[in-house]
């Protein structure tokens, strides 16, 4: 099983990449689960067509005595499995708590033996790197960690601090680094700095994908381009990406 965690800034298109490249992983043959790692829930609403479903931490906290692992993972479009770990009200509670919480009880519910997925991706919002947020960089979770950055400056501070992160504790087990993606917003000199950063956190830049209209009208519709716009550019950049992700994973 590949565990592939895909961190990166706020609102620099982290749940767009990561439910594109969950289609298309899925297209491959591959049972893929995709769990979402931010206390807003709404990794996985373009997999369920923009509905949302019921967090880990919601469940966990209505105390039912007969939760099932079920109840946290739902099917969504060409069978993705979608789970997400929620998060406190804003302003009250530690929003890490909800990672925490969906991973003891996905393991203590044994909802990877249940479900045996190919490859598990953690959607996880990278601003900030410390407490329920680091979690997905250990490597009793995770084995490889993915950034995704624009050539903004904000979104590539947030990329090295990540990198930073996984350089500091390469020796205590924790995820190796696969690379950065860019997913573009075509300011000036944007691949120029992004190749940059690449090399200054001495990581492969394994895709790029391009902006295209594609992608904000299947947000606003509540999917996927692959499911959408399965035969457009932008849907082939999501495959190529796919493809580098196995090959960087090094997965058959």
């Amino acid at each position: 099983m590949i565990r592939a965690a895909i961190y990166g800034k706020g609102g620099i298109g982290k749940s767009t990449t990561t439910s594109n490249l969950a289609v298309a992983l899925s297209e491959m043959g591959y049972k893929v689960m995709q769990i979402g790692c931010d206390p807003k829930a709404d990794s996985t609403r373009m997999l369920t067509g923009g509905r949302p479903i019921q967090t880990v931490l919601e469940l966990v906290r209505s105390k039912r005595d007969d939760l099932q692992v079920g109840d946290f993972v739902q099917e969504g479009y060409n069978g993705v499995l979608c789970v997400e770990a929620g998060g406190p009200m804003p302003g009250i509670g530690c929003a890490g708590r909800g990672i925490i919480t969906a991973f003891d009880t996905l393991a203590e519910m044994k909802a990877y033996e249940v479900y045996q997925p190919d490859i598990v991706l953690y959607d996880v919002l990278g601003d900030v790197v410390c407490g329920g947020f680091a979690m997905p960089l250990r490597g009793e979770y995770t084995d490889v960690v993915f950034i995704i950055t624009s050539g903004e400056m904000m979104s590539m501070y947030a990329a090295s601090n990540i990198a930073a992160a996984l350089a500091n504790f390469r020796n205590r087990d924790y995820a190796r680094y696969g690379g950065l993606i860019l997913n573009r917003r075509n300011v000036d000199k944007e691949m120029e700095l992004v190749q940059q950063l690449s090399a200054e956190t001495q990581g492969e830049l394994i895709s790029v994908i391009p902006r295209a209209a594609e992608i904000q009208r299947g947000e606003e519709q509540g999917k996927t381009v692959m499911e959408l716009f399965p035969e457009t550019e932008i849907a082939q950049s999501y495959r190529t990406l796919a493809r580098h992700f196995i090959e960087v994973c090094g997965h058959e």
